[in-house]
């Protein structure tokens, strides 16, 4: 009997054994969704840069990186391939049903429309959760289509009524869910302090930034120059203890002062203030002809004539005649090749600058083919960061163009923006938002002739988890944007 029993110990021991190996195996074999396997992984925050690493992702988020084999009902192979977090353009407008195909192709999975924006972000979310977009969106408060409501003439102030009522929107707008506010005061010239310091000081008690396209373009001309638009709103800054966020500088705020413009703003963050700007990859920039930036004076202004003015979808460049022609008309976009490259390069090399667009691709308001008037950075802007300025001319490293385009518009927001704290990552427990591209074919194919071209190399697109783009090209029927919105303790 004492024989039996210890050998019935033996034989549970040894089945506990068995049964505990099966359990690790089961374990190891867990079926995750979607494995990315073996790719070259960049995690801006943490600066990881590795090759040979494996991806799990279950529903919407990357829960498992690994040295070690995955199982997965979906596999993609990456060898070979760059892994890194899908794109977040913080300087765009509205997704459309053509646009944010463009965006995609180009590897932005989060589109902001914070330069512009809405009135009402409940009826902005509506209006878009009903033409269901593949990408995330989100919206500031745009303080120009407010005050327009009010004053069409862009040149004259507001009374102080409409003022208040402009703060009570905003207010209201943060509410909903606006993720910051949005001047354009180029665009507005009768946009004054009276106006600007309250809505900078609501800014600042609800803790979001205020994005600035500045009062001034150029060194040059009459009425002020790049250096007074920056002091401009660091004044502001001061007072407010507001962050500010400067739009495009190497188009507005740099062009002609790119060291001195930066110089300025490396002393006010050693001050304590919160600056923060974007660039985008072009010695160019394109705005309509009917705009206050065409007004009298502009050659001066921006040292260009009308030579330099090329109509979008057009080879020829522009004379007198066809600049008054197209003047006149409403909505007709043109580039100007009025920007240094060397200050576009400089903007570039600055650590707190991130990359924004400034664009997206509409349809031609003219019955034209989609794009035709619209710059190309709506369609190539973050795959130019990584061919021209990173593979070619070197300027930046891949892990600091990554920074850029991913993790610093994520560290601007996030505080009131509790989406983007699982964006801008690749980590486990992070939103699986991923570009998976090929580091020597990436290639943006946009340009001022047709700027409605998808770009090259970027192989794989996933949006929450999905996979948008893949080797079978743009899957139209995946449809996982979400709305990023802010949201404030009462």
């Amino acid at each position: 009997m004492f024989f039996r029993f210890y050998k019935r110990v033996i034989q549970l021991f040894f089945c506990l054994i068995f049964c505990l190996s099966i359990s690790t195996l089961v374990m190891a074999e867990e079926l995750y969704d979607i494995v990315i396997e073996n790719g070259r992984v960049i995690d801006p925050e943490t600066e990881r840069d590795e090759n040979g690493l494996n991806i799990g992702i279950d529903g919407k988020q990357i829960v498992r990186i690994s040295r070690e084999p995955l199982s997965g009902k979906r596999i993609i192979d990456a060898t070979g391939l760059v892994v890194i977090p899908g794109f977040i353009d913080p300087l765009s407008y509205d997704p459309n049903p053509i646009g944010s195909w463009y965006k995609l192709a180009d590897g932005v999975t989060t589109n902001l429309a914070l330069h512009g924006g809405a009135v009402s972000p409940t009826d902005y979310f509506e209006k878009h959760k009903k033409l269901d977009p593949p990408i995330n969106y989100g919206t500031s408060f745009f303080v120009a289509k407010m005050r327009s409501r009010m004053q069409p003439n862009p040149y004259l102030r507001l009374s102080k009524e409409e003022i208040e009522r402009l703060v009570e929107a905003a207010e209201k707008a943060l509410g909903e869910g606006a993720m910051a506010i949005s001047f354009s005061l180029e665009y507005y010239p009768g946009t004054k302090r009276d106006e600007i310091i309250p809505l900078m000081k609501l800014a600042a008690e609800y803790n979001v930034p205020v994005f600035f396209h500045l009062r001034y373009s150029t060194m040059y001309g009459r009425g002020g120059n790049n250096i007074d638009g920056i002091n401009e709103v660091l004044d502001y800054a001061r007072e407010t203890g507001a962050a500010i966020h400067i739009d495009h500088i190497n188009s507005t705020g740099g062009t002609f002062s790119m060291e001195e413009s930066l110089a300025l703003l490396r002393q006010a963050k050693e001050e304590g203030l919160s600056i923060t700007a974007c660039t985008y990859p072009y010695n160019y920039w394109a705005t309509r002809l009917s705009s206050a930036r065409f007004d009298e004076g502009w050659q001066d202004r921006f040292q260009i004539d009308y030579d330099d003015l090329q109509l979008i979808g057009h080879k020829e460049r522009m004379t007198e005649e066809t600049f008054k022609k197209y003047r006149a008309e409403k909505g007709v976009l043109a580039a100007a090749y009025a920007i240094p490259e060397e200050d576009l390069v400089r903007s570039l090399k600055e650590d707190y600058i991130m990359i924004g667009s400034d664009g997206m691709i509409e349809p031609d308001p003219f019955g034209g083919a989609p794009g035709m008037n619209n710059h190309p950075r709506g369609a190539g802007n973050f795959s130019r960061v990584i061919a021209r300025y990173v593979r070619e001319e070197n300027v930046i490293s891949l892990m600091e163009a990554v920074k850029k385009m991913t993790l610093l518009p994520v560290q601007l927001l996030e505080e009131q923006v509790p989406a983007l704290r699982k964006k801008g990552r690749i980590q486990e427990g992070m939103d699986a938002d991923i570009v998976i591209f090929n580091y020597d074919e990436i290639q943006d194919k946009a340009d001022v002739i047709n700027p409605a071209q998808y770009t090259e190399g970027i192989y794989y697109v996933l949006v929450n988890g999905q996979v948008v783009i893949d080797e079978e090209g743009i899957h139209q029927d995946v449809r996982t944007g979400e709305v990023i919105r802010s949201f404030f303790e009462k």
